[in-house]
């Protein structure tokens, strides 16, 4: 257990809730603490851990809350000497590294922390302890943090299942503001746009605009605060956005003349190559996955049926998406495989009596 037995998080959020979990799921004695008594008791009767006696000593005290309010509550936490190190889940940590060197707290004991894993859903119903499996998980520790709380911080990643990056602060908020924050905005701006859409667009939508619009659904008042502690950098990725964009507009204004395409075409090869480059499965380098599509019907266990096919021919899926046809009681299912497995897979469904367009 890496010497790791007892923890506590503050803050019962997906994130905090998800945490506590995953420990439980190791043996590890889990303290919970948070403002919300609705939220601190339903994370408790999700079995995540016991409330905390604020005279208990734990490990590690893992801070759950928005950025603006973790090193207030880390300095807190360290007068009240709550534990042995400190590290927090929030998605900037240039903020509260340098709040918590005003506020005079103790560094050494601290390690800023980010796991890049989440949901759509809030709250600790929406919690999951395999929510970080295979995810990166950012740790920033400074000149001041000591060997053994990085040490510690590191354990505490790998039974949750994550993956430690050692990243300087700076550098991570700039990266989190290209693959995360940025895109974030970007999906909003395009699902703000289905908001006064007419009736008949919206019966079209496919799968696309779900992919594109899927995190836009995200609680709006915890992304203003992320937002508003990594704004210059997000700002600068917005920017760059923002020109490519109506680069593109200027351009399609004068699609009759085929050279004012040039942008647009360039701007899709582009995009080609940038999705080319995020890593693939369990963060290795990228993949080229093939599809298998099949008509599904929506009953329940539908899905189970296809995973038994895969399974009996030995093909592994590594990704399903599902697309609901409008009005019938039926869709498809996207298959994700090894291109050298599609002839195998879509023979053994079709001799089970599946339909594959």
């Amino acid at each position: 257990m890496s010497g790791l037995e007892s923890v506590l998080i503050v803050g019962t959020g997906l994130i905090g809730t998800s945490i506590a979990l995953a420990l439980r799921e190791h043996g590890v004695t889990v303290h919970l603490a948070d403002r919300d008594a609705a939220s601190l008791r339903l994370a408790r009767e999700l079995g995540a851990g016991v409330e905390w006696d604020e005279g208990t000593r734990v490990d590690v005290a893992v801070i759950a809350i928005p950025p603006h309010a973790v090193a207030e509550r880390l300095s807190a936490l360290q007068k009240a000497g709550a534990a042995r190190f400190y590290t927090d889940v929030a998605s900037v940590k240039v903020l509260p590294l340098g709040r918590a060197a005003e506020l005079g707290c103790d560094l050494t004991t601290y390690v800023a922390g980010h796991p890049l894993a989440g949901r759509e859903r809030s709250g600790p119903a929406a919690a999951r302890a395999d929510l970080f499996l295979g995810r990166p998980w950012a740790l920033c520790p400074t000149e001041e943090t000591s060997a053994d709380a990085v040490e510690t911080l590191h354990g505490l990643v790998k039974l949750c299942g994550g993956e430690a990056v050692r990243i300087g602060a700076e550098e991570h908020d700039r990266a989190v503001a290209v693959v995360s924050h940025a895109p974030h905005v970007a999906a909003s701006a395009v699902a703000a746009r289905l908001a006064d859409a007419p009736a008949a667009a919206l019966g079209l939508a496919g799968p696309g605009v779900r992919d594109v619009t899927r995190i836009a659904a995200s609680d709006p008042a915890l992304w203003t605060g992320i937002l508003s502690g990594n704004a210059l950098p997000v700002a600068e990725v917005l920017e760059a956005v923002a020109a490519d964009l109506a680069a593109a507009a200027a351009s399609l204004r004068s699609a009759a003349d085929p050279a004012a395409m040039a942008s647009v075409t360039e701007l899709l090869h582009r995009g080609v190559a940038g999705t080319g480059r995020i890593p693939g499965k369990h963060g290795g380098p990228p993949r080229a996955y093939s599809t298998v599509q099949v008509i599904i019907g929506d009953r329940p266990g539908e899905l189970a049926r296809l995973f038994k096919v895969a399974e009996a021919v030995g093909v592994n899926i590594e990704d399903v998406r599902l697309e609901h046809a409008p009005g019938l009681p039926l869709g498809a299912a996207e298959l994700w495989v090894q291109p050298q497995a599609v002839p195998t897979l879509s023979e053994a469904l079709r001799e089970h009596g599946w339909h594959l367009p």
